[in-house]
């Protein structure tokens, strides 16, 4: 059985807190039900409310409605979720590959009528405690979104945005500098040649250089050759130098004005402050136009086309047709619709549906663009379970159903393009050329007057870019309105009669229940560490007990909504050479569905298939290529952990577990023609990890779901329980070991820069002062002072720009609105949301309680101008510090030549 340990807390803390208390049940549904009182036809700040309706599926109310006097559309989702988000999408329907979409997009962010300092998007980042920020260009549409939890802050950032995209500046300097310009190659020499330059220039080189977005782009354009999707929306460099400045004011004109909008908002925040400002700071400066932006169906093919398309000499695309052969035969063949398979498919429509993500509100702005584009109801796409019904009622009246769609989307489609594309050994050669022949006959339209002119606004441009803006125009908030406290967490610790502990904290997690088992390495033999991630990425990808890996596959998706496990370092929160070694195990069920996700985990416990060779051979590879591409996308992960290895023994571990020591060994497993060695070390491991002795748990649920779930962990560990096996420690519960190595410098890779300094862990007074130095703003137990440097290619330069960072830093020539501007970034990561799946995890995990983020919380508030200097001083100093240095990239001549880089290759 499992008895309750009762947790005592402080108790001027707890009071301190105790207005926090289980917020989510007194705030249940009090967003949505105040969203039911609309009434259809009220007017409300310019606006008429065309439609009310709540949304149980998604725990929402939506409210539809139209802009009376320019017709722009607005979506309001009342949801009790503090994360509100705010968003404007455009229909932008070029007829051209200029690219003035994408281009557009850039230069509105340049500035605005009522904020016309430079980037003021970048700027508000510190300034703001904004959780997303961004902007997108799709095909046919652009959308302007961001999100905070900060009722001012949400007030602040919508003016930015509007003015924005309503009234930007849309200089001609800023369509230089983002969209393309001539300009010398050196700007201060006016004897050097002209080139092409511009951020959405050099941008879609590059993407125009992946073979797999140059066959996606092809094959929409081919497929819908008649109108906007004919054409490149991002723009073809080769077209981008005939759009004009004058062309690109003109298209902001008619695509970005309100008659072409559609608002969406969404979170706990009333939606009559919202519709007061955008009337207010906006729509009521402008009158309806006919901005005559609609898509007209493509005209329907009578014969299926064909078509080709040449690549770079790196990569061979599939041959569709024969793939799309095989797939429509098999569809349509009597086992070619599996029932299992349509039920694990709306099973996992219902997780998607009830799992709440911190990002809820900007997934479904982007789930509903699309439709609500093309003029299609919003509000009918929320309503998920009745599609669903709608979906099974078909089947029930049609067995065929499916099959019927495929025929006649498929196999009867005479729209139907068959795109296939080969390699070509000149195909950069004949890009180079055509793009260099655009050039000369830009030049040869040049006057010597021209050339003068070109040559004084790079000048120009190059001041601009240099000049410090002041960006005091901007709203900013002050930290006097951040939330002094943060909102408690409560849970309950049981312990199962073996011994093993076991979290439990009730959260409205919308009929989920979500499960945690950590399990430690300390009896782990050394030898065999190196292959924990390897046992970690397939010991849910093998089978176990009575099914295959592919029925194992298939009941995962049909009872779960995933099962994963994964290594976990864990550096101590109060002492800096102490860590934790251990596997998280997770996975997430329907409450119904409890029994079944335990049984899984019991088979798999008990009874893992290690032994099936060729099965294990795929899954090394899967593995192995995965690293390997991962360098590409995540290199500065790899770099900070390679920086890092040297300073602490939690470092040292993530190294060998996560950094480009694991990928080499990978690398090696991979290349192996025998894995019999491999399987034995995996065996070994799974005695070791999958045993109740070494494990703790947690499970986030609701109230009325966590009495079953406890019942049913309880049947898991006696289960389990029979297969305990005694294991001696090889080192006690935590790690400690003092580390004495100074200086390191380890270059691997040469594009990726970052510098590691040795400073305290997360509980000492230091730590906090330390943190608004840390531009990353990392939540880690263990504060290493990070630098990086993305695809650096100037990285010896670098590293000189960074140590003259730590110089200033060390000089106290900062201002108290560079320090609370440094506050407002690292509260936004300390305050980002938490979704009800992973309140309490850090405690659970980490062993941070509510009371060490407190007064973490409060050292926060308290930094000042001194403290900076101090710590700045302490550890930031060359000599005072203990620090390690890595750089991921090709060679580099400089540093092949300096003794003190240990140099490796990958």
């Amino acid at each position: 059985m499992l008895r309750q340990i009762k947790l005592v807390l402080p108790k001027l803390r707890y009071q301190s807190f105790r207005g926090q208390q289980h917020t989510w049940r007194l705030r249940s549904t009090s967003a949505s039900e105040r969203a039911l009182q609309y009434q259809v036809g009220q007017k409300i700040h310019g606006f008429t409310v065309k439609e009310v309706v709540a949304v149980p599926d998604l725990f929402l109310t939506a409210v539809k409605l139209t802009h009376d006097q320019t017709g722009a559309q607005y979506l309001h989702a009342a949801r009790d979720d503090s994360n509100n988000l705010f968003s404007v999408l455009f229909r932008t329907t070029p007829m051209d590959s200029t690219g003035v979409p994408h281009i557009l997009e850039h230069t509105v962010l340049c500035g605005s009528k009522k904020y016309p300092c430079r980037d003021p998007f970048f700027k508000m980042l510190n300034r703001s405690l904004s959780t997303f920020m961004n902007a997108f260009t799709a095909s046919d549409y652009t959308m302007y979104p961001f999100s905070t939890q900060n009722g001012k802050d949400f007030q602040n950032l919508l003016s930015v945005y509007l003015d924005a995209v309503f009234f930007p500046c849309l200089r001609e300097q800023d369509f230089w500098q983002e969209g393309w310009r001539l300009e010398n190659d050196k700007p201060t020499d006016l004897s050097s040649p002209l080139v092409f330059k511009g951020v959405v220039f050099n941008e879609m080189k590059g993407a125009f250089s992946d073979n797999e977005s140059l066959y996606a782009q092809h094959l929409q354009n081919k497929l819908f050759p008649d109108h906007t999707y004919s054409v490149v929306s991002g723009g073809d460099p080769l077209v981008i130098p005939d759009l004009t400045w004058e062309q690109l004011k003109q298209f902001h004109a008619t695509h970005y004005h309100p008659s072409n909008a559609r608002f969406f908002t969404y979170g706990d925040l009333p939606l009559e402050t919202h519709l007061k400002q955008i009337e207010e700071d906006a729509l009521s400066k402008f009158e309806r136009i006919d901005p005559n932006t609609e898509v007209p169906n493509q005209p329907h093919w009578v014969t299926p086309r064909e078509d080709h398309v040449t690549c770079g000499p790196d990569a061979l695309a599939p041959d569709p047709s024969k793939q799309n052969t095989l797939c429509v035969s098999y569809l349509l063949g009597e086992d070619g619709f599996e029932e299992e398979r349509i039920e694990a498919l709306l099973h996992r429509i219902e997780i998607q549906m009830k799992h709440q993500s911190t990002n809820f509100g900007l997934s479904l702005a982007s789930y509903i663009a699309s439709l609500w584009n093309h003029n299609g109801d919003p509000v009918e796409l929320l309503q998920i379970s009745s599609y669903v019904a709608k979906f099974r009622q078909s089947i029930k009246e049609n067995p065929n159903f499916l099959q019927d769609k495929v025929k006649h989307y498929f196999k009867e489609n005479t729209h139907r393009l068959t795109l296939s594309m080969s390699p070509d050994e000149t195909y950069v050669q004949k890009q180079a050329k055509a793009e260099e022949e655009k050039l000369q006959k830009k030049i040869q339209a040049l006057s010597d007057t021209d050339r003068k002119e070109i040559y004084e606004k790079g000048l120009e441009l190059l001041a601009v870019q240099s000049k410090t803006q002041d960006a005091s125009c901007l709203p900013a908030l002050k930290v006097s309105d951040i939330e002094p406290n943060i909102p408690i967490t409560s849970f309950t610790i049981l312990v199962h009669t073996g011994g093993v502990p076991v979290q439990l904290c009730e959260q409205p997690t919308n009929g989920l229940v979500y499960f945690r088992a950590m399990c430690s390495l300390n009896t782990l033999p050394e030898d065999l560490k190196r292959y924990v991630p390897l046992f970690c990425s397939v010991i849910t990808k093998m089978g176990c007990g009575p099914l295959d890996y592919r029925q194992q596959a298939q009941q995962m998706e049909l009872r779960t909504g995933g099962m994963s496990v994964s290594t976990q370092v864990i550096p101590d929160a109060n002492e800096l050479n102490t860590f934790e070694q251990g596997i998280l195990l997770f996975s997430s069920c329907l409450e119904q569905n409890l029994s079944h996700m335990f049984h899984l985990w019991s088979d798999i416990f008990n009874s893992p298939r290690l032994e099936d060779k060729e099965r294990l051979a795929v899954l090394v590879m899967m593995s192995a290529q995965e690293l390997a591409n991962g360098i590409a996308y995540s290199g500065h992960l790899y770099a900070m952990t390679r920086a890092g290895r040297d300073l602490t023994p939690a470092g040292h571990l993530q190294e060998m577990l996560a950094g480009m020591e694991q990928v080499r060994v990978m690398k090696r497993v991979a290349e192996m023609s025998d894995l019999s060695s491999v399987m034995r070390y995996l065996s070994r491991i799974k005695k070791h990890l999958l045993n109740p002795e070494n494990m703790r748990c947690a499970i986030n649920a609701t109230p009325q779901a966590m009495s079953d779930a406890t019942t049913r962990l309880e049947t898991f560990m006696k289960d389990v329980d029979k297969t305990r096996k005694r294991h001696k420690l090889v080192r006690p519960d935590v790690v400690k070991v003092s580390f004495v190595r100074l200086n390191l410098c380890d270059s691997d890779l040469i594009f990726l820069y970052t510098e590691s300094i040795r400073t305290v862990p997360f509980c000492h007074q230091d730590y906090s002062s330390l943190r608004r130095w840390c531009k990353n703003g990392r939540r880690s137990v263990l504060l290493l002072f990070l630098q990086v440097g993305l695809k650096d290619p100037n990285s010896v330069q670098t590293l000189s720009a960074f140590h003259k960072g730590v110089e200033w830093a060390k000089s106290g020539k900062f201002t108290q609105q560079d320090i609370d501007e440094a506050k407002l970034s690292v509260f936004s990561a300390v305050d980002s949301p938490t979704a009800p799946s992973d309140k309490g995890v850090a405690r659970f995990v980490s062993g941070l309680t509510d009371e060490m983020k407190q007064n973490h919380r409060e050292r926060l508030f308290a930094v000042n101008h001194q403290d900076l200097v101090s710590v700045a001083e302490r550890y930031l100093g060359a000599g005072q510090s203990m620090y390690g240095m890595a750089i991921l990239g090709p060679e580099n001549n400089v540093i092949k030549k300096d003794p003190s880089w240990i140099i490796q290759s990958s």
